[in-house]
């Protein structure tokens, strides 16, 4: 009952409200983002969700636009050259991932769930169908996310995005929720370098 039906009017009825409490720092970043650099306000990327169906996820660009498309962050040979000045703040606090809010908006997305992965992360992927989690909606933050975010390998984030599928329930997204709060504050697991052993899919 609850992930059929409960948690997707939770997911609507939270994202409309903070899509209108978030409207005047939505427009303000988006200023922002237009002085400091070339290219549109929002990014679009093709990433896997429910189902394995395939969805555009929104994002505040952080990066500039000669930035090789589809390439995970890690995967660069120096992200930071890529990186916009307001595109370091964004990141490092998050907000980039703001635009989502429209993709749970739209039915595409939930708030926790496993982050979507690209649609070229074929190991991600596949390792994710020995846990079901390909049969989920993806979210805006995660049980991987919480235990390492962008510091975890492939088959370790597999394994927390199928403990998620299994423990799935109000008061575990609650949870998760609120530890993702405390984690994005102080800015745990996030990692911009290149490392063959990390995926990050930010």
């Amino acid at each position: 009952m609850y992930s059929k039906y409960i948690k997707r009017v939770i997911d609507f009825t939270l994202s409309l409200i903070a899509i209108l409490i978030l409207c005047p720092v939505l427009l303000f970043l988006a200023v922002l983002i237009k002085l400091d650099s070339k290219g549109p306000i929002l990014f679009k990327q093709k990433r896997v969700g429910k189902d394995k169906n395939y969805f555009y996820i929104l994002k505040f660009r952080t990066m500039r636009t000669d930035t090789p498309k589809d390439v995970p962050t890690h995967m660069l040979e120096k992200p930071e050259v890529f990186i916009t000045r307001i595109g370091k703040f964004l990141r490092k606090t998050s907000l980039d991932e703001l635009p989502q809010i429209i993709n749970i908006l739209k039915g595409e997305m939930s708030i926790i769930g496993p982050r979507p992965a690209l649609w070229n992360q074929y190991d991600l992927i596949e390792e994710r169908d020995k846990y079901g989690a390909n049969n989920v909606y993806p979210g805006l933050t995660g049980w991987a996310q919480i235990n390492g975010r962008d510091e975890l390998p492939i088959d370790i984030k597999a394994k927390f995005d199928g403990e998620y599928v299994e423990k799935m329930s109000f008061l575990f997204d609650a949870k998760l929720f609120f530890k993702t709060i405390f984690s994005v504050l102080r800015s745990e697991g996030v990692k911009e370098g290149s490392s063959d052993q990390f995926s990050s899919i930010r």
